[in-house]
């Protein structure tokens, strides 16, 4: 696991909270998906586009912020899910912290992290993941 550092094609490391480490590596398990550090924020992207900005190793409240758009109202039921600001809060973008969804519950959050992707993803990106997860359960 890659739980405080992920090097960038050799030139920069992106660090993540360990609470958020494996959303992360999930995150980057995605067809095409690498991380980047824009403005100083971990985010992992897909293509150029955004589809994680996950919590860096000095966060107070580690959390993640994805795209949303069928599993907004799920998110936004755990405690202090907020819609996140910039203008991102208004087109489906929603921060969840992590310590605030109860154990039993958190691999819904991977789930969120793979509906953003499919959400940012080119649709032939989208099919080879589909066809991944086809392979994988045979």
């Amino acid at each position: 696991m890659r739980s405080a550092g992920i090097e960038n094609n050799g030139a920069m490391t992106v660090r993540f909270h360990p609470a958020v480490a494996h959303l992360a590596d999930f995150a980057l398990s995605l067809p095409e998906a690498w991380a980047d550090s824009p403005w100083g924020d971990a985010v992992v992207k897909v293509g150029k586009k955004i589809f994680v900005f996950a919590s860096g190793p000095d966060a107070e409240q580690p959390g993640i912020t994805v795209k949303l758009p069928e599993s907004h109202d799920h998110a936004l039921s755990f405690p202090e899910s907020v819609l996140p600001g910039y203008g991102l809060g208004k087109h489906g973008w929603i921060t969840v912290y992590v310590d605030h969804v109860p154990p039993e519950e958190r691999e819904v959050l991977e789930d969120f992290v793979e509906e953003s992707y499919r959400t940012v993803a080119t649709k032939t990106l989208v099919k080879r993941l589909d066809a991944e997860r086809a392979a994988d359960s045979r």
